[in-house]
C-alpha cells in the first residue's frame, strides 16, 4: 500500500511537471491573465494551469476504474469505488472552468454544472441522508466548489492547501491510489506555481479541486468525520466564507470580484505571496495533524483558535493598513 501511494505521487508530479512544461507557452499566448485593480500579481500571467494536474488525476481515476473491472476484489465495491471515481465526476467543472477562463461563460451556466456534480457526490456518498436535507447538502458543496475558487488568488495558496488537505482525507479514509495521484499532482503543479508563479491554476482548476474536495468530506462514514474532514480545509474556505456576510451586510454582490479576502489584505499590507501562503499551508497542516492525531474533536477545537486568529489578524491588518494608507 504505502509503495502504491509514493509511486502514485511521484509519477503524477512527474506527469503534471513535465506537461505543463509543454502547456505554459500554449497558455501564454490564449489565456493570459492580465493585472488589474484586484490583482493579487503586476505581471501578465498564463491562467488554465490546472488543466495539467486536472488531466493527470483523470486519467489516474479512468486506470483504476478499469482495473477494478478486471477485478474480483471486494474492496473495491462501494465507498472505495466512488473515491476512484471522484476526479472523473469533477471532469465537466473542469471542461466549463477551462471554457470559461477563455470566454467569461454566464453564471447560470456554472452554476447550473457545479449543482449537478454536488447532485453526483451526494448520490455516491454513503452517509445516512434524509432527503429533506438534499437543498442544504447542495448549496454547502456548491460552496465549497465556488470557495475554492474564491480564494485562487495569491501564488501556490490554493494548490498547497488542497494537497494537505486531500492527502489528510487520503489518509483518514484509506483512499485509493487515484486520490494520491491527485496530491502528486498538485505537487508537480506547485514547481510552477509558487511564488513568483509562472502559471495560475484558473477555473479549471480551483473548481475541480473543490469538487474532489466536497466528494471525499461526503465519503466519510459519519457526519461527525465528515465535519472533522471539512474543518481541515478552515484556514482557506473559512476565509471564503467569512466574506460573504461581509459582502452582504456592505451591499455588494457575493459573486464579483473584490479584494475583501484576509489573504488579498494581508498581501496589500506588504506580506509578500510565500509568506501569506506558508500561513495558510501552515494553519491547515496543523488541523491536518489534529484530524489524524485525535479526530474529528480535535480538529473543531483547533479550528475555532485559527478562525480567532483569522479574525485577530484582520483587524489588525485593516487598521494598520489603513492608517498606512492615510500618511
Amino acid at each position: 500500500m504505502l509503495l502504491s501511494v509514493f509511486l502514485a505521487v511521484a509519477l503524477a508530479a512527474f506527469a503534471a511537471s513535465w506537461f505543463l512544461r509543454a502547456l505554459i507557452p500554449l497558455l501564454r499566448r490564449r489565456v493570459l491573465d492580465q493585472p488589474n485593480a484586484r490583482s493579487s500579481h503586476s505581471q501578465p500571467t498564463p491562467r488554465g494551469g490546472g488543466a495539467a494536474f486536472v488531466l493527470v488525476a483523470a486519467a489516474a481515476s479512468a486506470i483504476g476504474l478499469l482495473g477494478a473491472a478486471f477485478s474480483a476484489q471486494p474492496a473495491h465495491a462501494g465507498s472505495l469505488m466512488a473515491m476512484v471515481v471522484l476526479p472523473l465526476l469533477a471532469l465537466p467543472l473542469a471542461v466549463v472552468g477551462f471554457l470559461d477562463d477563455r470566454h467569461n461563460l454566464s453564471s447560470g451556466l456554472r452554476y447550473g454544472v457545479q449543482l449537478a456534480t454536488a447532485f453526483l457526490l451526494i448520490l455516491v456518498s454513503p452517509l445516512p441522508l434524509p432527503w429533506l436535507a438534499l437543498p442544504l447538502l447542495l448549496i454547502a458543496a456548491t460552496a465549497v466548489i465556488n470557495f475554492a475558487n474564491f480564494m485562487d488568488g495569491l501564488d501556490g495558496l490554493v494548490a498547497a492547501c488542497m494537497a494537505v488537505a486531500l492527502a489528510a482525507a487520503a489518509l483518514r479514509l484509506a483512499s485509493p491510489w487515484p486520490i494520491w495521484a491527485l496530491v502528486g499532482a498538485l505537487l508537480g503543479f506547485l514547481i510552477w506555481n509558487w511564488s513568483p508563479a509562472k502559471v495560475f491554476m484558473g477555473d479549471v482548476g480551483s473548481t475541480f479541486l473543490g469538487a474532489v474536495f466536497a466528494g471525499l468530506v461526503l465519503q466519510a462514514p459519519t457526519w461527525p468525520e465528515a465535519l472533522g474532514l471539512l474543518l481541515v480545509g478552515t484556514p482557506m474556505l473559512g476565509d471564503a466564507f467569512l466574506c460573504v456576510p461581509r459582502r452582504l451586510l456592505a451591499g455588494q454582490c457575493v459573486f464579483q470580484a473584490h479584494r475583501l479576502h484576509l489573504f488579498q489584505r494581508l498581501h496589500q499590507a506588504g506580506w509578500p505571496h510565500a509568506q501569506v501562503s506558508s500561513l495558510y499551508i501552515a494553519g491547515t497542516a496543523v488541523l491536518a495533524a489534529a484530524l489524524l492525531a485525535g479526530g474529528w474533536s480535535w480538529v473543531l477545537g483547533l479550528a475555532v483558535v485559527e478562525l480567532f486568529v483569522g479574525f485577530w489578524l484582520d483587524r489588525h491588518v485593516a487598521v494598520s493598513f489603513a492608517v498606512a494608507s492615510q500618511s
